[in-house]
This record gives C-alpha cells, structure tokens and sequence, in this order.
C-alpha cells in the first residue's frame, strides 16, 4: 500500500476492516468499472495509491469475476504507454490511471505522447478527499495546489474534476464521447477518494455509452464526386498513405489499382502496406527512401492523394514544398486541424478515411463499367491471385537497399560488430508474418523505416490489423514508448509475436517495465540496439558539426540484466548469432526475451530529414 492512504496506521496490518468489500453496497469505484466492461475494455494499466484505492477494490472485484482487472506498471508513464499500445492494436479504448500528486504528474508524458499521436485513453487520476482541498493535504494536487486538471486540459481532450456522485454518469459520457471521436485523444478525469469511495444505488440503470465509442463514417457525398472528378482528369497519380488510413489500407490499393496509381506511405503508416505490393514505392518521410522521394519528384505526376496523415515533419519529410506540399496535392482527413498544414492543397476532405475511399472506388468502378471498361488484371500477378515477388527485398527498394543485396558485402554483413542494417534485415525475414513491430525514438527508429520489411505475400498487398504490424510513436516521440506499448500490445493479442526495438538509451529510461512482461508471462521479444550512447544525439552531433557532448552511455549488459528480472536473455554479436535463435520457441514462451544486440556504433542510420529541419534548410 502506498505511503499515502489515509487510513489510520497499522489498520490494513491488523485488519479493522474486510479487504476489499464495500461498507454498503456499490461504490462510485465499482461504477465506473460496469462502464469499462460495458466499452469492452480488458485491463486497467496504472500504480496504485491511497487515494485511489477504492478504485482498485473494485478491480479486485472485477477480476474476480473474469472482468477488467488491473495490470501494474512500475511508473505512471509506462502504464500510459501500455494503455496507448492496447488501444492501437485493439482499436477500443485504452485506460490507465494513477492516485493523486505525483502519480498524476508522472502520467503527463504517456498522456502527451497519446494526444500528439491521436491514441484514444480514459486517463482516471485520484485527489485528496474534497474537504481536504486546500488544506495542505499529503500529495494534493487539487485546484488549490499543483492543479493536476489544469495540467491535462493541455494534454488531452477532456478534463474535469467529478465532484460529486450525480456527475459520474455525465462526465464519462463526455470522457467517451471527446476520446473516440475526432480529433481522438486521451480525456481525463480526477475523482477524489470520498468520492471514489461514495455508495451508489445498486438499482439505478448505466446509460448505454456503447453507441458513444462507434465512429460514425461522415461523407460529403458532393465532395466525393468532386474527388473522382480531380482523380479521373490526373495523368498519373500517386497515393501517400498515413497513420489514419488505419483499416482502410485495403480500399486505399483497391482505388490505387483503378487509377493505376503508384503508392507510398509516411513512416506512422509503414506496415499498412505491404513492401512487396508491385504499387509500392517506399516510405517517404524521416528514415524512408530514395525511391518514394523520387517518385513525388516525377514532373510526370500531376495529382498526389495524402489519406489520413498529419504531415508534420515526419510525414511530410521536413516540410518538402517540392516533392509534397504544393498545388498538386489532395487531403483526405476526418480531423480538420491537419488542414492547417496544407493549405496550399488544391482539395481538402474532410470525413471517414475508409468511408470517402469507399465511395471514390465505387464511383470510378461504376464509371468504368459504364462506358464498357474493366480493369485488366496485374500481369504481376498469378491466376489465384497472390503477387508474385522475388526472393529477398521490394523491388522498389532495391536502389537504397543494394547494400543489403549484394553479395560482395556479405562477410559485412555477417561480421562482427553487427550492423543494424543486417539486424532489422534479418528481423523481417526470422519472424512469422503476423509479427507487430513497435520500434521506439532514437536511432532504432530511422533503421526500422528504412530496412524493416517483413516478408508478406498475401493477395491484397496490405494488412488487417487494426494499426497496421509496424507501429511507431512519432509526433510527440518519447523514449521507452515502445516498451510499455508492446506489452499493452502483447495482452490484447495473446498469442501474436510482439518485437519490441528499442536502443540502450530508451532501456535505461524505462527498462522497468519489462518485469511486467515478466509478471504477466507475455512472449515478448525486446531487441536493444546497443552502441553504449545515445546514438541519434551522437550521429546528430557529427552531422551537424556540433560539439560531441553528453552522448556516452557506460557499458551495460542487458542481457544480463534481463536474466536478473527474470526473463530470458542473450547477447547478439552478428547475424550468425540472431540466426541460431529458435525463434518459434522464443515466440511461445510463457514470458519475455531480450536480445542485447552490439551495433556497430560507426554506422550512420538515415536521419538525413531530421537534420534538413534542425537546420532550418529549405
């Protein structure tokens, strides 16, 4: 029990009161569970603490009973980030939750990262009973002192105190509504431990906020005949997919194939695509590739359609007026706050990225047989369907990619020190095809953009799951994120191989949170780049002839350190050693592993955008 409950000393010891039971029927804590259970919600991830104690007495209650329980997090922050990976895999809501004062403030990073990156969570913090407020009382963080509300409106969508039972039901409502619909994001709310604690009428009926957390597909039916006009009249188009395309990748390609357009993604979006698609042309953006810039580049194409994409730096490869944002470009977003950083696009959409694509397809498809056309087959493909793909890398990447392909390079490759090229090589080809991948900041990032392409040649070129097998946390970019998001991950698809790729900065930060993995028996394989530094800061340094300061990380074996957790560990010195890994075994487990992978710390990973913009180039 945390240090600050306010139960009298020595009474959780010596037993004054039953653990875990109500005094008097349901409490407000219980309430918001049905709630959670009624969303489909699975696990509560956060820290416990006194003054949300009643809270977690209704999760022992849940549990018992096969509903949302509980998972412990080792800090605030990386429950958040658990949170945030369940809710992209699942594509339900994401909850996390801490006790009052510092419990909240260490929620605000997980919670930062949620909003910039549009992941919906209920964030549920704890405050001092409400006659305490201002009082002085041991961690208050009311609007008195260290105004934890305040703080969040920042960060989220949705904050506010419930101060008194009757609210309850209103403000989870508005919670829902604010966090699931556009633009999405974390909604907060802080509820004080009498109020937590407050019984409830066991007969009074739940609203029915199940309709709340359904997004509706809004489309403007005039402004989708005005884009297949646009489309029709382009000589060539190409498709730059974002984050927001989500579970509409495959009407994406369905349009792609009718307008013969080629297709490239942003790197929040690699992996809704598949690499080995005959259309695709590589990520462009920060750590993407040659081939995608080039593409844009063509004077030949005269129409390029963003679909779900923020175009912030990352997405928008530092802000590229020549290959991007210019008059050439069409945006389809259901979140107009992105139009702001395309105002020069000739169209603007705004709606439901699957349900404006659904009606592009079907209009062009029409058309089409109207005037007695159909679409020939791609000669790429078999008679059953399945593209057909040389062995080894995406034809459209083998320009950037030639130093993994040729064969003069192979004793480089292989040798030790091992280079994160071959890693990330070697990573796509040794995990099974249902593999998500969470790559963390720093230099794991850039690396995993530019050579992580998992083998897939199933017929539709794309993938299905909810956010797509890659899955990165640009925007907003916190170190560790990957951590905790693979074990949010790992629990809402039990049985999925989950690939956390981290660097030994990112560990050292939030390293904690793989005795989670461990106490929750989960197979995750956590897979460090380690060159003993800060490896973006330091490459970032070189490049752009700064001092080389405060980049050294001392030695560490994590392998060692992960065996001392208690979970599996091995060390990676070159591809030999990756290859006589009994991935399948690895991935079956009944707990996490850790591959301590020694990277050439020489290599220079791909970050040349990132430097275009702290250099200010245009």
């Amino acid at each position: 029990m945390s240090l600050n409950s306010d139960a009298p000393e020595g009474a959780r010891e010596t037993g004054d009161r039953s653990p875990g039971l109500p005094k008097a029927g349901l409490e407000v804590g219980d309430r918001i569970v049905q709630y959670l259970e009624q969303l489909g919600v699975e696990y509560v991830f956060g820290v416990p603490g006194g003054a949300i104690e009643p809270l977690y007495n209704a999760l022992a209650r849940s549990a018992r009973r096969g509903g949302p329980r509980p998972v412990l997090a080792r800090h605030e922050t990386g429950a958040a980030f658990m949170a945030d990976g369940y809710a992209r895999e699942t594509g339900r809501l994401g909850v996390c939750c801490a006790t009052t004062g510092p419990g909240a403030t260490n929620l605000l990073t997980g919670v930062a990262t949620a909003y910039e990156n549009e992941i919906p969570l209920l964030v549920i913090t704890a405050q001092t009973p409400l006659q305490t407020f201002g009082r002085g009382a041991f961690q208050e963080s009311s609007c008195s002192g260290v105004n934890t509300v305040a703080m969040f409106r920042h960060c989220t969508r949705y904050s506010s105190l419930v101060s008194h039972s009757s609210q309850l039901d209103t403000k989870i409502a508005g919670a829902i509504l604010s966090a699931q619909h556009s633009p999405r994001g974390p909604a907060h709310l802080s509820i004080p431990l009498d109020l937590l604690r407050t019984p409830v009428d066991p007969g009074s009926a739940l609203l029915d906020l199940r309709g709340l957390a359904q997004r509706p597909e809004l489309v403007d039916r005039k402004l989708v005949d005005t884009l297949c006009e646009h489309l029709l009249g382009a000589l060539r188009v190409v498709m730059l997919i974002g984050p927001g395309c989500g579970g509409a990748a495959g009407l994406a390609m369905e349009v792609a194939a009718e307008l013969d357009a080629r297709v490239v993604v942003t790197p929040g979006a690699k992996g809704l695509v598949s690499a080995y698609h005959p259309r695709f042309h590589g990520v462009f953006g920060m750590g993407g590739h040659r081939s995608a810039r080039e593409l844009l580049c063509d004077p030949a194409v005269d129409c390029v359609l963003a679909i779900g994409t923020t175009l912030g730096e990352w997405a928008s490869g530092a802000w590229d007026e020549v290959a991007l944002l210019n008059p050439r470009l069409i945006h389809i977003d259901d979140n107009a706050e992105h139009f702001a950083r395309s105002p020069m696009a000739r169209l603007h959409v705004l709606g439901d990225p699957g349900g404006v694509l659904a009606g592009v397809r079907d209009r062009i498809s029409r058309r089409a047989v109207s005037r007695g056309r159909t679409r020939q087959s791609d000669p790429r493909q078999s008679a059953a369907g399945a593209i057909r793909v040389d062995a080894g890398f995406p034809h459209a990447l083998f320009a950037p990619l030639r130093f993994a392909l040729d064969e003069v390079h192979k004793a480089y490759m292989e040798d030790a020190p091992l280079k994160p090229q071959c890693l990330m090589r070697k990573l796509g080809s040794r995990f099974p095809p249902p593999t998500r991948y969470l790559v963390d900041t720093g230099n794991s990032l850039p690396w995993a953009v530019h050579y992580l392409h998992p083998l897939d040649r199933r017929l539709a070129g794309f993938r299905p799951a909810c956010g797509g097998l890659f899955r990165a946390c640009l925007e907003f970019a916190p170190m560790g994120w990957a951590i905790g998001a693979a074990i949010g991950t790992a629990l809402a698809r039990p049985g999925t191989p989950v690939v956390c790729i981290t660097g030994d900065g990112s560990v050292l930060m939030n390293g904690q949170e793989l005795t989670v993995a461990v106490a929750e028996a989960l197979p995750v394989i956590f897979v460090v780049l380690n060159d003993a530094a800060l490896g973006m800061v330091r490459h970032g340094q070189r490049l752009a002839g700064a001092e080389s300061v405060a980049n050294t990380l001392p030695p560490v074996d994590f392998s060692a350190v992960a065996r001392a957790m208690g979970a599996e560990g091995h060390v990676i010195r070159c591809a030999a050693d990756l290859e006589a890994l009994d991935v399948d075994a690895l991935c079956a487990r009944p707990g996490p592993t850790l591959l301590d992978c020694r990277i050439d710390p020489g290599e220079v990973p791909p970050i040349a955008t990132r430097m275009k913009a702290l250099r200010a180039l245009p």
